[in-house]
């Protein structure tokens, strides 16, 4: 006889109100509710005041002649342009500054917080007192200081200090040398190129030493790819290269790279100021480690550096880089303080459009979704890092 077993059926759920379950579903349809009833009032009521106004709504100005100058642009603008590129124009301005900021932030506050853990008495010190300092004082101050060192206290273009050949600073900004011809877009694909080949080396040499223990010398092999295949596609292609060196013509420098004095005060005031919250990142991650990391590496007949660069930095990274993110995140928002010392970014450029304009609203929705894109960008990134170097458990 065959044997029937019978299932235990799962009991009905009942509508009840001492069902928690039941009241939290509840509570959460209120909550959204009241949520969306609050935003249809606000934009209604906007919609309505503007009407009342005669103020027009839209994104249609974007079409139109924006009628105005910017100082510096990373791509060609004139006034005869719209106002949709001129604020393209303040979005790469943004993300220029952004992106060396976060860049030398990351290199000069790292040395700093390796400099705080210095057995030196007196580079332990300097680092503290920098740090401190530099911690404590409002960015913006930090900017209008910057901007008057360079715009006030720096000489004249005739007068502009040469600390290397083709190099002058003065207070019209920083000119430095530049690259044109043909060769140019071959010398980026051969950046582009060893940037890739450097990643898969890096890969495999990770596989590589995870199976044999053996170290690759990855960063002496990055740095002989990134100038020799540079250089073999611009002899490849056979196309012209010239350096424009900054001549001084009249009361101004022509020709040459110009960084103008917002960008470099800008510049300066963000790094000096996000590398001094670096330096305590990159301390408190190195801190984080076990001592008995050091004297185990030490054992084996490792120098200091060695064991920094090889043993606690990678183990330091997993603590180092989630508050990172935050410090990268402060920086571009930062940034859009530019505006006080007359950087185009894309706040400024939006403030122009939105006088001539009228389109407040608007305006502010550009800037809050350029730097919500940003940001979420380099959220992501740096999550996705943070999970790639993650301790995965066996």
């Amino acid at each position: 006889m065959t044997k029937i077993t019978l299932l235990p059926q799962t009991p009905k759920r009942r509508l009840s109100w001492n069902d928690p379950g039941v009241r939290s579903i509840i509570y959460q349809v209120l909550v959204l509710g009241i949520v969306g009833l609050g935003v249809w009032y606000l934009v209604s009521n906007t919609l309505h005041n503007l009407a009342v106004r005669n103020i027009s709504t839209g994104f249609g100005f974007l079409h139109r002649e924006a009628g105005f100058a910017i100082g510096e642009s990373v791509i060609d603008y004139t006034p005869a342009d719209t106002y949709g590129k001129a604020i393209w124009v303040g979005i790469l301005n943004t993300l220029r500054v952004s992106v060396v900021g976060i860049i030398a932030a990351t290199l000069f506050g790292t040395i700093l917080g390796i400099a705080r853990l210095s057995k030196n008495w007196l580079v332990a010190r300097v680092a503290s007192a920098y740090i401190e300092v530099m911690r404590n004082i409002p960015l913006l101050l930090q900017l209008f200081f910057w901007y008057a060192i360079i715009t006030e206290i720096m000489p004249g273009p005739r007068d502009a200090l040469n600390p290397v050949p083709g190099v002058f600073l003065s207070n019209r900004g920083l000119k430095l040398p530049s690259l044109h011809g043909d060769a140019l877009d071959w010398i980026l694909g051969g950046i582009a190129l060893a940037i890739v080949v450097i990643v898969l080396i890096a890969h495999w040499a990770r596989k590589r030493q995870e199976a044999t223990g053996q170290i690759f010398p990855l960063v002496r092999t990055g740095v002989v790819l990134l100038l020799a295949l540079p250089a073999v596609a611009w002899l490849i292609s056979g196309a012209t290269l010239t350096v424009e060196l900054p001549e001084l013509k009249g009361f101004n420098f022509v020709g040459g790279l110009n960084l103008s004095p917002e960008f470099a005060a800008l510049l300066a005031g963000l790094v000096i100021y996000t590398s001094a919250f670096v330096a305590e990142v990159v301390r408190s991650g190195i801190e984080s480690v076990n001592q008995g990391q050091w004297e185990a590496a030490g054992a084996i007949g490792l120098s200091r550096p060695r064991v920094l660069r090889l043993v606690i930095l990678p183990q330091a990274l997993r603590v180092i880089i989630p508050p990172m993110t935050s410090q990268y995140l402060n920086l571009t928002k930062n940034s859009s303080l530019a505006v006080a010392i007359g950087y185009p970014d894309i706040v400024s450029v939006v403030n122009t459009t939105l006088n001539q304009t009228g389109q407040a609203i608007e305006g502010i929705l550009i800037i809050m979704a350029a730097y919500l894109t940003v940001s979420l960008s380099i959220s992501v990134f740096m999550n996705w890092y943070n999970k790639r170097i993650a301790l995965v458990e066996r």
